[in-house]
């Protein structure tokens, strides 16, 4: 289904062109890609070549993502990945949030992905179950959960109901398959964060059969690290790593 309202200013997808290593970069649920912008332009100026696609039904408007499937989400995602795919050799892929999730189901189904970077990535959200049996339309905004006050995350003031029971639907659907993941694995926990519970990030670490895999816990930023106090690190540990990986 077509979306109804046009795409908000910041909110645009965003590509590089660099050498033959791509990095997909995904945002979260109900944001956009400018929580992910800092972190794509840095990957370009380090050579990269970066795809960061904007998820179908984000960055417009609420009534819009309220229409759209976590099917939708994952072909957005994908269709970033195929865009890599036709110019790269290398793929890695690096995610916020329910960009994480997908980032992990990438991952799970395409084995040649050579490493992935998850930052306060959802796979078990119980006050989202709840929500599930809510009989309204609407609840609040779950966005811009920073530390950092001078700084505001692009995402939307409602979160649909609708939209829940579906990033429900891909959590199960990721959790379920996290042993499949083989290749390198880069993880960064916010130790305190208001939308995904910390622990996700130690079921990932436990469950994935990856033999190279690292957790960094970041200490001064809430959910939304990439905008926060710790993107700098984010953003410097995950060179390091990608450095490491292909050495």
């Amino acid at each position: 289904m077509a979306e109804k309202y046009p795409v908000l200013k910041g909110a645009e997808p965003f590509y590089f062109e660099g050498n033959k290593v791509g990095i997909l970069v995904s945002h979260g649920f109900t944001g956009s890609t400018q929580s992910m912008r800092p972190l794509g332009k840095a990957y370009a100026k380090a050579g990269y070549t970066v795809c960061g696609p904007r998820l179908k039904g984000h960055g417009t408007h609420y009534e819009d993502m309220e229409k759209t499937t976590y099917e939708d989400w994952i072909g957005s995602i994908e269709e970033g990945y195929q865009w890599l795919k036709e110019r790269c050799e290398t793929i890695f892929v690096t995610g916020l949030s329910m960009g994480g999730t997908l980032t992990l189901y990438l991952a799970e189904k395409y084995p040649d992905i050579k490493g992935i970077i998850v930052i306060n990535a959802a796979i078990e959200m119980p006050d989202m179950e709840a929500v599930k049996q809510v009989d309204v339309r609407f609840l609040d905004a779950i966005g811009s959960d920073l530390r950092n006050p001078n700084v505001t995350e692009l995402a939307y003031e409602k979160t649909p109901v609708r939209s829940v029971r579906e990033i429900v639907k891909l959590m199960e659907i990721v959790k379920e398959k996290l042993s499949l993941i083989k290749c390198p694995v880069l993880i960064f926990v916010s130790e305190e964060d208001h939308v995904v519970p910390p622990d996700n990030s130690r079921i990932i670490y436990d469950q994935v059969s990856s033999p190279v895999k690292e957790m960094v816990e970041l200490k001064n930023s809430y959910h939304v690290a990439t905008l926060d106090y710790d993107q700098k690190e984010i953003i410097d540990e995950t060179l390091i790593f990608i450095d490491k990986v292909l050495n």
